[in-house]
C-alpha cells in the first residue's frame, strides 16, 4: 500500500511538472560522401548529436533549464550523454537577467544565430574550438535602451566536457550588442582566459570579436572577425579567423545558403589547421521542425601542395 502511494504521488507530481514545463528535443544527421578520394571513397549515414532537455518555470520569475548532449566523446563511444545545460535564470527586472550553473555561454551564440544552420557546420568559434558553447559559471545581461545590450560572463572555461582544472582560474568576458535598425545587429566581444604561470614565453590569451547580421525577409547575411592572441596562454602566438555567410530565401520553403571561412596564424605557427573553408548548399522546410539541406563543403588546406577536400552532404534537423 505505501508503495502503491508512493507511486501515485510520484506520478502526480510528474504530470504537475510536466504541465507547468516543456520538454524538448534536436536530432542532427546526414548522409555524407568524400567527393576527393577517386578509389574506395568514405561514405556514411550518421547521427551526429541529439540534444534532449526540459525547460520549466517557477514564480516570481525564475525559471530553469536542463539539456543532455549525446553524441561522440575522445574514449570512442558515438552515443554518449553529456549534461551540457543546468541553469537557473532570474529575470530580476525588465533590464537585468542572471544565469546560473552550467550554463550557455556568450562567445558565439551571436554568430551561431545569424549563421541559422548549426546542424549542418559549427559556426567558426564553436569549430575550431576557440571557445566552448556552454560551461559552468554565471553570465548576466543588462538591456541599457532598446538598441544597446552589455552581457558579462565568468566561468570555469574548460567547457562542460570537463571539470575546473586545479589552477583554479576563470575564463571571463564581456560583450556589447547594438541593434541599429530591426534589420541590422553588431556585436562585441572581449574573452579572456589567465594564464597559469608567469614565465617569460606565458600571457593571458585575448579572443577579440567583431560580428554584424543584416536580416530581411528575403536574405540574411552575417559576416564575423575574430581575433585569437597568444593562443593557449603562450605569447605570440596569433591567429585570426574570418567567416562570411548568407542566406537568400526562396518560395515554398526553399532557400539557397552559403560560407567562406578563412583562418591564419601569424608566422604560421599553426599552418596544418590553417586554409579556407566555404559551403554552398540548399535548404528545404518540410514541415514545421523538419528541415533537409543537401550542401557541399571545401577545405583547402594552407600548407604547400595541399590537396582540396570536397565533401557531399545530405543534412537533416528534426526537433520538437
Amino acid at each position: 500500500m505505501r508503495t502503491t502511494l508512493l507511486t501515485l504521488a510520484f506520478l502526480t507530481f510528474g504530470y504537475n511538472a510536466m504541465a507547468q514545463g516543456q520538454p524538448h528535443a534536436n536530432i542532427f544527421s546526414n548522409f555524407n560522401y568524400d567527393l576527393s578520394a577517386e578509389d574506395d571513397a568514405f561514405k556514411a549515414f550518421e547521427i551526429n548529436r541529439a540534444y534532449l532537455g526540459y525547460g520549466y518555470k517557477f514564480e516570481n520569475n525564475f525559471s530553469a533549464k536542463i539539456t543532455f548532449d549525446v553524441g561522440s566523446n575522445n574514449s570512442g563511444s558515438a552515443y554518449t550523454a553529456f549534461l551540457k545545460i543546468a541553469s537557473l535564470n532570474w529575470k530580476a527586472s525588465d533590464k537585468i537577467s542572471v544565469n546560473f550553473g552550467q550554463i550557455g555561454t556568450k562567445n558565439f551564440k551571436f554568430m551561431e544565430k545569424a549563421w541559422g544552420y548549426r546542424y549542418i557546420y559549427k559556426s567558426f568559434q564553436d569549430k575550431q574550438k576557440w571557445a566552448s558553447s556552454a560551461d559552468v559559471g554565471v553570465s548576466a545581461d543588462y538591456k541599457i535602451n532598446n538598441k544597446l545590450t552589455l552581457d558579462a560572463q565568468i566561468l570555469n572555461g574548460e567547457g562542460y566536457k570537463k571539470e575546473q582544472e586545479s589552477n583554479g582560474l576563470f575564463r571571463g568576458s564581456a560583450g556589447l550588442t547594438y541593434k541599429a535598425s530591426e534589420n541590422l545587429a553588431i556585436r562585441l566581444h572581449r574573452d579572456i582566459s589567465p594564464r597559469e604561470t608567469y614565465g617569460d614565453n606565458a600571457e593571458h590569451q585575448n579572443i577579440s570579436t567583431a560580428a554584424m547580421a543584416y536580416f530581411t525577409d528575403d536574405y540574411t547575411l552575417g559576416l564575423e572577425y575574430n581575433l585569437r592572441e597568444n593562443t593557449n596562454n603562450v605569447l605570440d602566438n596569433n591567429s585570426t579567423g574570418l567567416s562570411a555567410y548568407m542566406t537568400y530565401r526562396l518560395n515554398n520553403g526553399l532557400s539557397i545558403f552559403g560560407r567562406y571561412d578563412e583562418m591564419s596564424s601569424d608566422e604560421d605557427w599553426n599552418i596544418t589547421k590553417d586554409g579556407t573553408f566555404t559551403i554552398f548548399g540548399i535548404e528545404k522546410q518540410m514541415t514545421k521542425g523538419v528541415k533537409v539541406a543537401a550542401n557541399i563543403q571545401s577545405f583547402q588546406g594552407a600548407e604547400t601542395n595541399a590537396e582540396q577536400q570536397n565533401t557531399f552532404f545530405l543534412n537533416l534537423e528534426y526537433k520538437f
